[in-house]
């Protein structure tokens, strides 16, 4: 009787693997393909054909077959799917349990189910890729919960992971400061100290499978707390060369001027958070080709749960202005912007918070839209996988009820959700 329930069940899975691969019609009333200077066509249609998109354009134009199904999505705009460069998939809000507490109390096996609910939220959300940059803390679960998402045992977004993060020695928590020095924690990331340490590190993520390493170039180790460069220049340049040397981009959490300048010189690939990056780092920044990767939601939360920020009520927090003013500053300059949120300490399904508060401060709802796309795509060079809507890219597509490239907020209402063929939502 087993046997016969789990043959049932295999039939009914392939059935609805090739319900999925059948050739699939789109017809929004726009849409917008996530190419730069181009604006939501009126009218077009987009056909499927298995995890791939086979035609984009007018409707009149579109030849699909007699037996496609068609999705008609009145009133929507058609969007290459979201891209969040800037995840802790492991992490919920720290209003409703702190981030040590996280950490020190929460077994890893509750936290990688935690895991996949937030992952689901996430790519119901209109998220269909995301960067996840560490576990805080839960090993190398990150690696099961990418191989489950692939593999189609749970829904969720295409996740490129980056394993346990790089820190210094007793610079990163929970403790040493404030708790007793005669345990010995659980750590939030990995410690080292010293290239060969440092290099050794970058290796074990590697072969742990690390898509990205995610280094902390900076932290809050100076005596009075305040936020000081954590690695010398020879740790950091041995971590990046040792990182790129495997084909792995670079991560770097860095908020100091100082930070940022270090890790741009070492050669990182994207800087996160950058909070008090000066004009002249930025600058170099864009001759180097680094991408930054702001953050924006993430400061607003915390200011919101420890130092009683209220929208519209308070004045912004000390860090929520340093953000603000950096990321103006690297819009002025030029610098390749990335949508990233570090959603995580905030609520998963709200990563679409992020592209408001770009838009917010100074960016168009286009710029926005192109950031959680196609720039972001270009960041984790897979642009030639997805990240538009062109033929031959991943079925990666989203529909949102409005034009979000006339009011940004129509990215939350999200109507329909396919990744790679696949349909997770629809009207």
């Amino acid at each position: 009787m087993m046997r016969k329930r789990l043959l049932l069940a295999f039939g009914l899975l392939l059935g609805a693997c090739s319900a999925q691969a059948a050739t699939t019609l789109l017809r929004p009333a726009r849409v917008w393909t996530g190419n730069a200077n181009e604006t939501a066509h009126a009218g077009w249609a987009v056909l499927v054909d298995g995890e791939r998109i086979a035609a984009a354009g007018p409707l009149a134009t579109i030849k699909a077959p007699a037996d496609a199904n068609v999705v008609d999505l009145p009133d929507t705009t058609l969007l290459p799917g979201l891209i969040d460069l800037h995840a802790h998939l492991f992490l919920h809000p720290y209003n409703e349990t702190s981030w040590n507490d996280q950490v020190l109390k929460e077994p890893t096996a509750y936290r990688t189910l935690l895991a996949a609910q937030h992952a689901r939220d996430t790519l119901l959300a209109g998220f269909t890729t995301v960067r996840d940059l560490g576990t805080e803390g839960a090993g190398y679960a990150d690696v099961s919960l990418r191989r489950a998402i692939g593999e189609g045992l749970i829904a969720g977004p295409r996740t490129f992971i980056a394993t346990r993060a790089i820190v210094a020695t007793a610079s990163y928590g929970p403790g040493p400061r404030g708790f007793r020095p005669d345990i010995d924690l659980p750590g939030g990331a990995q410690e080292v100290s010293g290239v060969d340490a440092a290099i050794a590190a970058v290796r074990e993520q590697a072969g742990h499978g690390a898509d990205w390493i995610k280094i902390y170039a900076d932290y809050r180790i100076g005596p009075g707390g305040e936020v000081r460069p954590a690695f010398t220049d020879a740790e950091l340049k041995a971590m990046v060369e040792a990182a790129h040397l495997s084909g792995r981009p670079v991560a770097v959490h860095a908020t100091s001027d100082a930070g940022v300048r270090m890790a741009v010189l070492a050669g990182v690939d994207t800087i996160e958070h950058g909070d008090e990056a000066s004009e002249d780092t930025f600058k170099l920044m864009k001759q180097r080709g680094v991408a930054y990767v702001p953050t924006l939601t993430a400061v607003e939360a915390i200011a919101q749960y420890f130092e009683h920020y209220e929208a519209g009520k308070t004045p912004p927090s000390k860090r929520m202005q340093e953000s603000a003013n950096a990321f103006r500053l690297a819009l002025k300059v030029g610098v390749t912007i990335g949508c990233g949120s570090d959603v995580g300490v905030f609520a998963h399904g709200a990563n679409w918070r992020e592209l408001e508060w770009m838009v917010r401060l100074g960016m168009t709802p286009a710029q926005a839209l192109l950031a959680a796309t196609s720039v972001d795509a270009a960041i984790l060079r897979r642009q030639n996988e997805f990240g538009r809507i062109a033929p031959e890219l991943r079925a990666d597509l989203v529909a949102v009820a409005g034009d979000p490239t006339q009011a940004i907020a129509a990215v939350k209402r999200v109507a329909f959700v396919m990744k790679n063929g696949t349909v997770y939502r629809s009207p």
